[in-house]
């Protein structure tokens, strides 16, 4: 299976306002149709709250 890539993050965080939380951009992931696999490396980020998408794609693919 391939890995997870920025597009589709990008894609299931459509719409999000920043500052926010793990747990509501899990659930707008979900909202957007994101992939399961998509929406389980966001309701894993380290860091509950999230400050913008530079935040996420940092947890998620760079560690």
């Amino acid at each position: 299976m391939a890995e997870t890539n920025p597009i589709e993050v990008q894609q299931a965080l459509k719409g999000a306002s920043y500052p926010t939380d793990r747990k509501t951009l899990t659930e707008l992931a979900k909202k957007n149709n994101a992939s399961d696999k998509v929406v389980d490396k966001i309701a894993h980020l380290k860091s509950d709250r999230i400050e913008g998408p530079d935040q996420v794609e940092k947890e998620m693919f760079r560690g």
